[in-house]
């Protein structure tokens, strides 16, 4: 597995919210974005899953949407280095998963990602 601090993880995911339009982070509402060494290893996804978004997505929000708590995006730092060999593989890697998660946070499903290489 690649070494990689988590300071110096954090960082990548800092810079990969950076490099999303300010015209879309500026809609982003509600969010909080964490980093975590692993996923729960009971969850869906075992230790394979790279991100997780959980909240409800900017589309589905109505009149009724106040006093709630913030979406949650966690990008997973492990998993993400068990399957990179390259620090420019990992770079690319935390940019492809930030913009799943958010765009999840703004409605977009899994199959258009997938699609368009964000999967």
């Amino acid at each position: 597995m690649l070494e990689m601090s988590r300071d110096e993880f954090e960082e990548l995911v800092a810079e990969a919210l950076d490099r999303i339009p300010p015209e879309l982070t500026r809609l982003m509402d509600n969010v909080a974005i964490f980093v975590e060494d692993e996923p729960d290893p009971a969850g869906e996804h075992g230790t394979n899953l790279l991100g997780l978004y959980e909240g409800i997505p900017l589309t589905e929000r109505g009149d009724w949407y106040a006093g709630v708590l913030p979406d949650r995006i966690t990008v997973y730092r492990n998993p993400i280095l068990r399957i990179c060999e390259t620090y420019e593989h990992v770079v690319e890697e935390v940019e492809v998963t930030v913009v799943h998660e958010v765009a999840h946070h703004f409605g977009i499903g899994d199959a258009w990602l997938h699609e368009h290489g964000y999967g």
